[in-house]
């Protein structure tokens, strides 16, 4: 039976990575929180610089001849529309004795229907006052104009009627002549004709009677319907509360400024384009995340916590390059202080192996020309890395920023750990320095994350590709040597195996601890995860 060891194609990669992107949009928290502030400001320095006029209110109870209780709402908006005309304006404007503009009087008040028979009007002015007078003339304007459509409307409804009953009439009136006439005739002709004029009398004094009724009916709904409209809610000045209408309108600018700024951050975050997970940052370089640094905080106790997290940091890292004679150098993007820090900690934790020299290679030679303290290592610059002494261990620190000279790399360390801040370097940039140190033939022993991310939770450790090497100046895995040749005494065989029991307790000792990836160094978030 055999197994098929065709590589597999790789999943797809999604055209935006959601995690990847709400991690970088809470990374710009700064920026839509600012936003956000200036909004909440905003809103605040207009609710105080710009006051609502003096406004006054009044509702009128509109009477239609159409109501219906199923009416959607079209009647009250026909009204709410025949208000903002200049006719109404203009007739307000006249008792008021206003020489004002209608067109300029339309833009000082609004109509809003509250239910199909309630309209609620609402008109400004410069004073209280002058607020509740026009508030007044524009509901009678509004009242009168509509009572007279309504008496419009009946009277032509009766006038039409009634033209109709005298039409009727007339004719009847004609009927009335033929019939006279035809009584004098006499014979079956005369009788049929008689009778059919009888029967169309009849229908017109019918008809006659109906219109006479359906006129007085249209002209007995008018009153009912003047009756039902008028004010029922005297005008009034509307008071307005300071602090409420600073808060609303804090409150829609801080929605509109975050809004903006979480989209800004968002749209900023895709266009940019640079990795924050540790996922990410690992699969770009190429090399597995061995370590994280959080970020330098002005607090006392974050800033303890700090060097602890470097000193434990430059620790691990010493024990990773222990027993090695080959330059080894620190390459930072986007943290220069953090790695110069960090490499000081890694010369002071590998000085009780040897003498160890730093050769400063950032830019602005920033460790060169501190000013050193009582136990510092010795630190040379960039120029200076040949004249080291041969004995000395060689610890190179320098830039793989934009404007980088690659060829001098090497004269740093021919092995390497990556020093990069988190949504510091661009995926292009990345890769960029990732082809760059594999042609100048610098191995990269691990990548030290500075910034992470605390609620990251993917893994920075590559599976797919060689493991992390423990150094080429590491003791060698002993070999099994199995049994003593034949003929040997079983004292010598005792010896020999103690012997080689000692080299493997010496090589275990020696061996640095074995690198877990991230998910296993933590806790189980679920019952899940823990089976």
């Amino acid at each position: 039976m055999t197994t098929s060891t065709a590589p597999q194609s790789p999943a797809p990669a999604p055209l935006i990575d959601l995690q990847a992107l709400v991690v970088a949009v809470r990374r710009r928290r700064r920026v839509w929180a600012s936003l956000g502030l200036l909004g909440l400001l905003a809103g605040v320095a207009v609710a105080l610089l710009l006051p609502p006029p003096p406004t006054a209110g009044t509702t009128v109870l509109v009477a239609h001849q159409d109501d219906q209780p199923n009416d959607p709402g079209t009647l009250i908006r026909t009204d709410v529309g025949l208000l903002h005309t200049t006719r109404i304006a203009g007739r307000a404007l006249e008792a008021l004795g206003s020489a004002e503009r209608p067109e300029d009087f339309m833009a000082d008040y609004e109509g809003a229907g509250l239910t199909n028979n309630l309209l609620r009007i609402t008109v400004s002015g410069d004073s209280d006052a002058q607020a509740v007078a026009r508030a007044g003339a524009l509901a009678d304007a509004f009242v009168a104009d509509h009572v007279r459509r309504i008496e419009e409307s009946a009277d032509a409804e009766a006038a039409s009627l009634l033209d109709q009953r005298d039409r009727m009439r007339e004719d009847l009136a004609g009927v009335d002549r033929e019939i006279g006439d035809g009584a004098a005739e006499s014979g079956p002709r005369a009788s049929a004709n008689l009778e059919s004029l009888f029967a169309r009398r009849a229908e017109l004094t019918s008809r006659i009677a109906d219109f006479d009724q359906r006129a007085a009916e249209a002209r007995m709904g008018t009153p009912r319907l003047v009756a039902g409209t008028r004010i029922v809610d005297a005008p009034r000045a509307v008071r307005h509360s300071l602090p409420r209408a600073a808060a609303t309108d804090a409150g829609i600018g801080l929605v509109l400024g975050l809004a903006l700024g979480l989209a800004a951050a968002a749209v900023g975050a895709v266009v940019a384009d640079r990795p924050v997970l540790r996922r990410d940052v690992a699969a770009h370089l190429g090399a597995s995340v061995v370590a994280e640094l959080p970020r330098r905080s002005p607090g006392g106790w974050r800033r303890r916590r700090v060097r602890t997290a470097r000193a434990r940091l430059a620790a691990t890292l010493a024990r990773t390059v222990r027993g090695t004679r080959e330059p080894v150098s620190l390459l930072e993007l986007g943290c220069a202080p953090s790695t110069a820090a960090l490499a000081l900690d890694l010369a002071g934790a590998l000085a009780p192996r040897g003498p160890v020299v730093v050769v400063d290679g950032l830019p602005g030679a920033r460790l060169a020309r501190r000013r050193p303290k009582p136990g510092d290592p010795d630190v040379v610059g960039g120029e200076a890395a040949e004249s080291v002494p041969p004995g000395a261990l060689r610890l190179g620190v320098g830039s793989v920023a934009p404007g980088t000279a690659w060829t001098d790399l090497r004269y740093l360390g021919t092995r390497t750990v990556l020093v990069v801040r988190a949504g510091h370097g661009s995926t292009a940039w990345l890769h960029t320095v990732a082809r760059q140190l594999a042609d100048q033939g610098i191995e990269v022993t691990g990548v030290v994350l500075i910034d992470p991310d605390p609620r990251d939770r993917t893994d920075g450790t590559l599976w797919d590709g060689p493991p992390a090497p423990r150094g080429r100046g590491a003791p060698p895995a002993p070999r099994n040597r199995g049994a003593s040749a034949p003929g040997a005494p079983a004292a010598e065989a005792e010896t020999e195996a103690e012997a080689e029991a000692d080299t493997e307790s010496e090589a275990e000792a020696d061996r640095p601890p074995e690198r877990r990836p991230a998910w296993a160094a933590r806790s189980a978030d679920s019952d899940q995860e823990a089976r």
